[in-house]
């Protein structure tokens, strides 16, 4: 319970701090903004990297490619109650054995939900962050011993706290996961925290994600990202990854994993208007 009531304090915290970040648009600004959106658009980073292990021999068989689209459909524009916006939302993240013999697939995560997004104003009619309500269910489409699913209804919260330093919490509640992978939340706890910042803005960002397991242990995981804009295309990125920790697939959730990989990451882009105008190329 103390975790939970950390979140709380955090997304707490992240609505005090982005309150006072003076770069919020208006009600109007960002009714506007999402009236123009796309009604189809990446939803989680689109990317393509590889790489290698750092716990364990280099070979064929540990180097690997990780792939991953995501994208989401919005359904509604301001029809629902509290000027909410609906979503429909997909997630595949693949992890290819490339190297080896025949390049099998070693996991696929399928990963389906549903959200709706709401804009959050302070008194002043002024932007603070976006919330969304989220049901979504995670599997790896296989069956008898290897199947692994979980679902969760969660809660999260996005926002700019500077110009430069950008904030995403998210809190879980599981369910109907304890057939296939009754530990499963002692590896993924009840959330996660991601923080961004912009070490040269709309050019050069370090972003870094952190969950930890409902245990004494350590067994959560950090994922740090370092992603770099050579391009004219603002959401086209050089990005080195390294993941630290437990759950990066559902098959291994339980298995410790440090990975190196680098490759092309395609940013989602739809909630950058939290952010400042980019500068130009």
């Amino acid at each position: 319970m103390k975790i939970y009531y950390t979140i709380s304090f955090l997304i707490l915290l992240a609505f005090s701090s982005s309150s006072s970040y003076g770069q919020q648009l208006t009600r109007e600004q960002v009714d506007d903004t999402i009236s123009k959106m796309s009604s189809f658009s990446m939803y989680e980073d689109n990317y393509f990297i590889s790489g290698v292990p750092l716990n364990e021999d280099i070979n064929k068989q540990t180097a690997d490619a990780k792939y991953q689209i995501s994208f989401k459909q919005l359904i509604t524009r301001k029809t629902l109650p509290l000027d909410s916006y609906l979503f429909l939302t997909y997630t595949q993240t693949s992890f290819w054995n490339v190297y080896d013999t025949s390049s099998p697939f070693e996991e696929i995560n399928f990963n389906p939900g549903i959200s709706v997004g709401k804009p959050i104003y302070n008194s002043d009619n002024r932007l603070i962050g976006m919330a969304f309500l989220n049901a979504q269910h995670e599997s790896n489409g296989r069956d008898s011993i290897y199947s692994r699913s979980w679902n969760k209804l969660s809660l999260s919260f996005k926002a700019a706290l500077t110009d430069r330093i950008h904030m995403s919490i998210e809190g879980w509640l599981p369910f109907r996961y304890k057939k296939d992978n009754p530990d499963l939340m002692e590896y993924m706890g009840p959330g996660e925290l991601d923080f961004t910042y912009d070490l040269k803005p709309d050019r050069l960002a370090l972003e870094v994600m952190v969950r930890k397991g409902l245990n004494w242990e350590w067994k959560g995981a950090v994922r740090t990202r370092l992603s770099y804009r050579p391009f004219k295309m603002r959401t086209h990125r050089l990005t080195l990854e390294w993941f630290h920790g437990y759950a990066e697939s559902l098959i291994s959730y339980n298995e410790f994993t440090s990975m190196v990989r680098i490759g092309f990451l395609f940013k989602s882009d739809d909630l950058n208007f939290l952010k400042p105008a980019p500068n130009q190329f």
